[in-house]
């Protein structure tokens, strides 16, 4: 069930290391968190009717990559753990 990402937003931690945040958006959005954890997971699941915070992880260049999607869903930051 896709879902409104709002404004898009990458750190420059991400632009630094090349990070092409497309695929991993096209991944969040389509509902494949990705590498996260069963009660993440789960939570994300939930967060699709409950309006909650979307949180998935990737891996790209041998780097783990977050995306966030804020739970008004008015935008969504794909960055590196240490910039969070």
């Amino acid at each position: 069930m896709p879902f409104p990402l709002g404004q898009l937003v990458t750190t420059p931690g991400c632009m630094a290391l090349g990070i092409n945040p497309a695929p991993l958006l096209d991944r969040h959005r389509s509902g494949d968190w990705g590498d996260v954890d069963a009660e993440d997971g789960q939570a994300n699941d939930a967060a699709l009717k409950d309006g909650s915070r979307i949180f998935s992880v990737y891996h790209q260049h041998g780097q783990k990559v977050w995306v966030i999607t804020e739970a008004d869903r008015s935008s969504t930051c794909v960055l590196l753990p240490e910039e969070y």
